[in-house]
């Protein structure tokens, strides 16, 4: 997987992309970054990259010539007709007013071989070059950032660890959102702390009994901070017999949320 960042600061991604679990898969030649900044394709002497909307009001946008040919520069092409390339290069703008990313859309993007990532500031940028370039607005939550480049650098590290050889794949397989459901509750040493004892099953050495107290963790977590996911994932099938009877059995504690009623979970 190559990412390029397309940015004013570039010096924030760098940094990222120089520590911990990434920069060991960048040595490993598992991920490609590159850091494109925008300012270098502008065309005056003092780098200008915004300027007031047309129409006025508040702020500034980021104009459209230096980002085209930014965007160029990182291997993105013009949709024809509207429609992207099959065989292009995907281009994201991190936006508050783009599809909402969540795991599943992680999982789609961790497949692409090319990711460009173009980081907004300002008001945003000329709708112009989102109509030209870009095949996806993408927004990491109900929010206003300042900085698009938080809101890449989010994308990029729920991506590149679903990428193989990234972390071990028994990793990925009980984390939230992994079958629907929230993950467990995590100990580790001491056995005792500030007076809290380590469940029982965790140290019992029984597999089995691990198991299943850890799925209904999940369950009991699940419908206390994210009720919704419960009942999508019955609506969908998603959940074994086993699972749903969790549900079923910790229900009358926690109201009719599986049937649609999470009025009393969000107010």
């Amino acid at each position: 997987m190559k990412y390029t960042v397309l940015t004013l600061f570039p010096e924030i991604t760098d940094a990222y992309f120089a520590t911990s679990i990434m920069a060991k898969a960048i040595q490993r030649g598992i991920v490609e970054y590159k850091a494109i900044n925008v300012r270098d394709f502008a065309f005056d002497r003092h780098k200008t990259c915004d300027d007031a909307p047309y129409g006025g009001g508040p702020g500034m946008l980021m104009l459209p010539e230096p980002l085209g040919r930014a965007l160029e520069a990182a291997g993105a092409r013009r949709k024809a007709a509207g429609q992207r390339d099959p065989g292009s290069t995907r281009v994201i703008y991190l936006s508050p007013s783009g599809r909402p990313f969540d795991q599943a859309l992680a999982w789609e993007l961790a497949g692409e071989r090319d990711l460009v990532l173009l980081c907004g500031r300002y008001e945003g940028i000329d709708q112009r070059v989102i109509d030209l370039y870009i095949d996806d607005e993408v927004s990491v939550g109900d929010y206003v950032l300042s900085s698009g480049e938080v809101a890449a650098l989010a994308i990029v590290d729920a991506t590149y660890r679903l990428i193989g050889r990234v972390i071990t794949p028994e990793s990925l397989d009980e984390e939230s959102f992994s079958g629907g459901l929230l993950e467990y509750p995590q100990y580790t040493r001491p056995e005792i702390y500030d007076t809290i004892k380590v469940p029982d099953v965790l140290i019992s050495g029984h597999h089995e009994n691990i198991r299943h107290w850890r799925l209904e963790r999940r369950v009991e977590k699940t419908l206390r901070n994210r009720p919704d996911l419960i009942l999508r994932g019955r609506e969908s099938g998603l959940f074994d017999g086993e699972t749903n009877g969790i549900i079923d059995r910790l229900l009358p504690a926690r109201g009719n949320v599986a049937e649609g009623d999470t009025k009393d979970e969000r107010d």
